[in-house]
């Protein structure tokens, strides 16, 4: 039987026991920076700037890495999301050839980091992209060629449905595309030694202190519940839980549920005969799977993002029917964890980073949807750039790209999102 388990629990949490504390803000203090947030962006945004000998003070409302930092797929995957070459009319050919880069650059981020620290989060090399139809499968084609053409550093294989089997035992999909440059990852043991690390290079940490409001001028003055920060420039980093604690980036970014279920500890044989390279796995519909093997040898199994607003009653109920399609050998197996969280969704998939209007010392990155884990790395990186370098022209080709605002209001957004993504689903059957 499923294990019921609250929203906030994860096979994560349990796999790194429990953390200490940090102390919440209570006093008026001042620093160059102010982060908010305690996400991959926040804390790798205070890692850079104190790498680069700035006072930084980060403010979570929760705990480091509560959000989808530490309890997403743990897929580490190439790009920055969305097709880029959609924006060139925005960025220009170079731009676009920057941003293709850059998809790459973040990954090589993370990478770095965890080879030069000696972070031990389970990272796996080897990624596959799976087509569920003909279609997909001619779109995967197409992607080795653009990879290729712009001298993607990493070996790519295409894979026929015949040979499929070496990858993914499972009869569902119609090829796929193998990427040994993305791969997968324990994201909770990662934010948490990278807090560490921002620590050490003289970044303050709190958490339990929930931002409640900013005042914008040369100082911007960041306030909590029993304290107060005076900095000199302000990073949002909040993306799915920003609410409208920004005016004007409310109304930029959806947030939308996505789901995960463990499974027992199937053994080393049994998992292998799952996935016998022990890469991680996505399809390419709409309402995707995605899936790979934990360090000791569970299923996590994800997917069903949800633009509802809505939870379901049971994750692991509404998620078995879905992994038992992909594996139905794994029909009865046990789950011993479920858990679901909030991801940024920006209306074109382009991530959204950049400084906020008529406050250029309050800077801001979010709307990942989906590829955070790297492109968090990414944004951090450019954001220390403009910040404390002054170096800003990343961050401003990043802003060069207009974002909607989801039609609706506070209301009717997720609603008439939702009634989107189900038309596009239906045209997925159709097709």
């Amino acid at each position: 039987m499923p294990v019921a388990l609250p929203h906030t629990s994860s096979y994560y949490a349990a796999s790194v026991g429990p953390e200490p504390e940090r102390p919440s803000l209570d006093s008026a203090i001042s620093a160059d920076v102010c982060v908010i947030g305690g996400g991959l962006t926040g804390v790798n945004t205070a890692l850079e700037l104190a790498e680069r000998g700035l006072s930084v003070v980060l403010l979570e409302a929760q705990r480091i890495g509560w959000g989808a930092s530490g309890r997403n797929g743990g897929q580490l995957i190439r790009g920055l999301g969305h097709d880029v070459s959609g924006v060139e009319r925005w960025v220009g050919k170079e731009g676009v050839r920057y941003l293709q880069q850059a998809g790459t650059e973040s990954v090589d981020i993370v990478r770095q980091r965890v080879k030069g620290n000696d972070i031990d989060c389970d990272l796996r090399w080897g990624y596959c992209d799976l087509a569920n139809t003909a279609s997909h499968w001619k779109g995967l084609q197409e992607e080795l060629q653009a990879l290729t053409a712009q001298g993607y550093p990493h070996p790519l294989r295409l894979v026929e449905k015949e040979a499929l089997h070496e990858v993914v035992n499972s009869s569902v999909y119609a090829g796929g595309l193998i990427d040994m440059g993305s791969g997968h990852l324990h994201p909770l043991k990662l934010i948490l030694a990278e807090a560490r690390l921002a620590e050490a290079k003289g970044a303050i940490i709190f958490e339990a202190s929930p931002v409640q409001r900013i005042v914008h001028g040369a100082k911007v003055q960041v306030f909590t519940d029993h304290g107060q920060v005076s900095a000199s420039h302000v990073v949002l980093a909040c993306d799915a839980f920003l609410n409208k604690l920004e005016p004007a980036l409310t109304g930029k970014l959806l947030p939308a549920g996505s789901y995960i279920i463990a499974t027992e500890p199937l053994g080393a044989e049994r998992a292998r005969a799952l996935i016998p390279q022990n890469m991680a796995l996505c399809d390419q519909r709409v309402a995707l799977d995605y899936y790979r093997l934990s360090a000791d040898n569970r299923l996590l199994f994800g997917g069903a993002c949800n633009y509802s607003g809505r939870d379901p009653k049971n994750i692991a109920e509404y998620m078995r029917p879905k992994m038992e399609r992909v594996f139905p050998q794994l029909k009865g197996v046990g789950i011993e964890f479920q858990w679901g969280g909030m991801i940024g969704i920006s209306a074109n998939r382009f991530p959204q980073i950049g400084a906020v209007p008529k406050a250029p010392n309050v800077y801001y990155a979010q709307g990942y949807s989906g590829h955070g884990l790297n492109v968090t790395h990414f944004a951090a990186r450019i954001l220390a750039q403009a910040i404390a370098e002054g170096d800003g022209r990343a961050v401003e080709l990043f802003g060069r790209v207009p974002h909607r605002t989801f039609p609706g209001g506070e209301l009717l957004r997720s609603p008439l999102l939702a009634l989107g993504m189900m038309w596009y689903r239906l045209r997925e059957l159709l097709g």
